[in-house]
């Protein structure tokens, strides 16, 4: 049982909803990013999705870009990037790491170490977006095969005859994109995104977790009450970005958490 296995199943216990926060490593810089990863737990943050910066990060909008943009030119590296993840789990060896990004660098350091070094360092999974299922022999088996969930996107355009395979080899949990298009370039309707939770939850017993497009603590509760819970990155980010404090980003992530909570 990997650490989001146990998340999920120690949320269900309780009768709580997950809410997991987006931030991007290195994003000013990789003290400041730090500094805030070690606060999400206590803001309420169930799970973390630790994004990879890249130089083409197509599926992100403007806010998600430039974050990677800033860690970037800040030095961030996937090397960094791990030993950011791998200080964190020296103060908290519970809460969920997910890495998200995309498979260049990880490509380009070779799976295989890139796979022995991630779970050394504390990562328990993995979102890779332009790694479709008919390249899982590529990332995807190796990484449950070294013991990390290999998490996939379902969308709005993803039909009953596609859903399948999306689900085929996914573990961890299902994240659902609420919307089409990139990071931060719409809102999440409950009355769209209800229907197409049930319909990809008839299909698994996975927990299915919404994201893009909820940026409010009200938003937050709403999609936790129709999901398994809520992904939130874009506003974070926004805050990073716009310089607030890391007190006054991680007082914000609480209320979003506060909101899936009570779901």
């Amino acid at each position: 049982m990997t650490r989001i296995d146990a998340k999920f199943a120690a949320l269900k216990a309780e009768g709580k909803k997950a809410f997991v926060s987006y931030v991007m490593a290195g994003d000013p810089d990789y003290d400041a990013s730090l500094e805030i990863v070690k606060g999400l737990p206590a803001a309420g943050v169930d799970i973390i999705e630790l994004g990879l910066p890249f130089t083409d990060p197509m599926a992100d909008g403007p806010t998600i870009q430039l974050a990677g943009q800033r860690a970037l030119e800040s030095g961030m590296t996937l090397q960094k990037t791990l030993d950011l993840a791998a200080e964190f789990r020296k103060e908290d060896d519970t809460t969920p790491i997910v890495l998200m990004g995309y498979y260049n660098p990880i490509y380009s350091r070779g799976v295989d170490t890139f796979l022995a070094d991630a779970k050394a360092a504390g990562i328990d999974g993995l979102i890779v977006v332009d790694l479709p299922p008919e390249e899982d022999s590529e990332l995807c088996i190796p990484a449950q095969n070294a013991g990390l969930n290999f998490i996939r996107l379902a969308t709005p355009t993803t039909d009953d005859k596609r859903l399948p395979t999306v689900l085929q080899n996914t573990s961890g949990f299902v994240y659902y994109v609420s919307v089409t298009g990139v990071t931060g370039a719409a809102e999440a309707e409950a009355g769209d995104v209800g229907p197409e939770v049930a319909r990809i939850k008839s299909k698994t017993d996975l927990p299915v977790i919404v994201g893009f497009g909820i940026n409010t603590p009200e938003k937050s509760e709403t999609i936790a009450t129709i999901a398994d819970g809520a992904v939130v990155g874009s506003a974070i980010v926004k805050k990073i970005g716009d310089g607030e404090s890391t007190a006054d980003v991680l007082a914000f992530v609480k209320t979003l958490a506060d909101g899936a909570h009570r779901a």
